[in-house]
């Protein structure tokens, strides 16, 4: 028993310790915690305010200017989409240059990219393709994925491929297989039957009820012989 209340005794004494190394050390830089304090605070509120009464605000008129510009992209008219139409609208690039921070900012940049991919201007379609991301996989996809139709274009079938490719790694099973057949005629083109063969291998297993396993088995056969 007395061991025990000299074991309690003991650790009481190590915490009063604790404490008091604590209280000390608070004391000894009590100014430089404060002003450590103080500027997380300030940092925080300055985030805050930049979100709430400049960006939010931001986005609002990006949402704006982006659904004129959609709007002529539905019909086509990608000349219009992407440039604008004077000072009545904005167009995807503009609208990706002035509001470049903001979501409907990054989203012009890629609308911007297809409508250039759209009036075959192939390396100015890549310059805006390659920098948008996204959370939605079917749409990053999509954009990842004309990346490669892009350099097919500009006869560059290796990078064509690694985009095709990274776009069927998204494992989206609409798409996936769509580029994953892509890559393998440009395999077969470049004389790699072998890696044509993986790759529409994986569409017979993975993605046996799309469009494109339907006929599968003939481009395997093709690249067995």
């Amino acid at each position: 028993m007395a061991k025990k209340e000299e074991k309690e005794h003991h650790e009481l004494e190590n915490v009063q310790h604790a404490l008091t190394s604590t209280e000390a050390f608070i004391e000894k830089y009590q100014k430089q915690i404060l002003s450590a304090v103080g500027i997380v605070i300030l940092v925080v509120l300055v985030i805050m305010s930049f979100k709430n009464f400049y960006l939010d605000k931001r986005e609002i008129a990006a949402q704006n200017e982006i659904s004129k510009a959609q709007a002529a992209f539905a019909t086509d008219s990608f000349r219009v989409a992407l440039e604008g139409k004077g000072v009545q609208t904005m167009g995807f690039k503009e609208i990706a240059s002035e509001y470049s921070i903001t979501p409907s900012g990054k989203l012009a940049g890629a609308y911007a990219g297809i409508c250039y991919y759209k009036l075959g201007q192939y390396e100015n379609a890549i310059k805006y393709l390659s920098q948008f991301s996204s959370d939605d996989n079917y749409f990053s996809v999509t954009v990842i994925g004309l990346t490669g139709d892009c350099y097919v274009n500009l006869n560059e079938n290796s990078k064509a491929i690694s985009y095709f490719e990274k776009a069927a790694d998204k494992d989206n099973a609409v798409l996936s297989p769509i580029y994953l057949k892509k890559a393998g005629l440009i395999y077969e083109s470049l004389t790699e039957p072998e890696k044509a063969e993986k790759a529409y291998a994986k569409i017979k297993v993975k993605y046996p009820k799309s469009s494109e396993a339907s006929d599968i088995d003939k481009y395997i056969a093709r690249v067995q012989k």
